[in-house]
């Protein structure tokens, strides 16, 4: 199979050819050039993208992406376009993202029809979701989602790195109903390192997708050996707390894969301490996914204690709250419930 390419938004004339104001990478383009992220060309006089696709369509439970204080139980529509922005060296799911990069990595999408697709998470009561591979390069698509979608009530969601212009963010954010951005390492060596890419324009599009009233969560996997000191991992508290105490923050056990094959798994031990630091730093939610067990999951009140929201893996179990509030001490637990 190969890209069916679509005309793209996000452009602007250069002196050297056609400029992409996607990503801050900004690539100049030349004609028949194709970008960092090959899944976006220039062609003759017109920006091109690939990815009015998607490689999976899967129904999935919404506290998978992973997003906890947003519509519980809901069940999501999950797209995924091939390609990605950065060049993750761990990454779980390159052989969709690193589209052009490895060989692993073979178009295998199909075309989306955006009326049938939201007519679909109408029908079953779904939100839809843009997540495995960078839902960025999917901004096109997703806007033409959004107007659909509005109409009949289905939330559009991002699971993202957060590599985004400051002007394109500020075009997408308004029909986005949340987001969940990685954020991996605040150190901006460490990060070109992981992912080729700065962290700046991440901690810049975290700030304003708050801003512009996006629900927000935050992810980080914790790799051995890169940031899972206890220095590394304070100074991504601060980072994560500077956005407000009641952001959640998802702590992402991973294991070896892609080019970091002598990875060693993260320790539970090591998420239990990342945990800990969290709450020292004052973040109010603060999750582990399985390897701490039901307790990782569970929403507390930061006022009481007393555990408020109740989860299974990948699931919704159950919650004391009365219209978002601890039934107990009257605290607003913050989210969309």
């Amino acid at each position: 199979m190969e890209p069916q390419w679509s005309p793209a938004a996000f452009s602007r004339p250069h002196a050297d050819g056609i400029e992409c104001t996607l990503c801050p990478f900004q690539c100049v383009l030349h004609d028949n050039e194709i970008g960092r992220c090959r899944v976006r060309r220039r062609y003759g006089t017109q920006l091109e993208s690939a990815t009015f696709a998607t490689s999976v369509r899967h129904v999935q439970p919404i506290e998978r992406k992973p997003l906890y204080h947003f519509r519980p139980g809901a069940r999501v529509l999950t797209l995924a376009a091939p390609g990605c922005t950065f060049a993750c060296t761990y990454c779980q799911n390159y052989r969709i993202s690193q589209f052009g990069r490895s060989a692993a990595a073979t178009w295998n999408a199909e075309p989306v029809v955006p009326d049938e697709v939201v007519e679909n998470a109408s029908r079953e009561r779904l939100c839809i979701a843009f997540s495995y591979s960078e839902p960025v390069l999917a901004a096109e698509l997703t806007l033409a989602l959004a107007p659909r979608a509005a109409a009949q009530g289905v939330p559009l969601l991002w699971k993202t790195n957060g590599f985004i212009t400051r002007s394109a963010l500020r075009e997408v954010a308004p029909v986005l109903a949340a987001v969940n951005v990685d954020l991996k390492v605040v150190d901006e060596h460490s990060h070109r390192r992981l992912t080729a890419a700065p962290v700046a324009p991440v901690l810049d599009a975290i700030a304003e997708f708050k801003r512009a009233g996006v629900w927000l969560e935050i992810s980080t996997p914790i790799l051995s050996g890169v940031n899972d000191t206890d220095s590394a991992l304070a100074e991504l508290a601060r980072a994560v707390r500077a956005f407000g105490a009641d952001v959640p923050w998802h702590l992402l056990r991973t294991h070896p894969d892609y080019r970091m094959g002598a990875l060693t798994p993260t320790h539970p031990d090591t998420l239990a301490r990342a945990r800990a630091i969290a709450h020292a730093e004052g973040i109010h939610y603060v999750y582990v996914e399985r390897a701490l067990g039901a307790e990782g999951r569970t929403t507390h009140c930061p006022s009481c204690g007393i555990a408020a929201v109740q989860r299974g893996i990948w699931s919704f179990e159950s919650h004391t709250l009365n219209h978002g509030a601890c039934t107990q001490c009257g605290t607003a637990i913050a989210g969309h419930w």
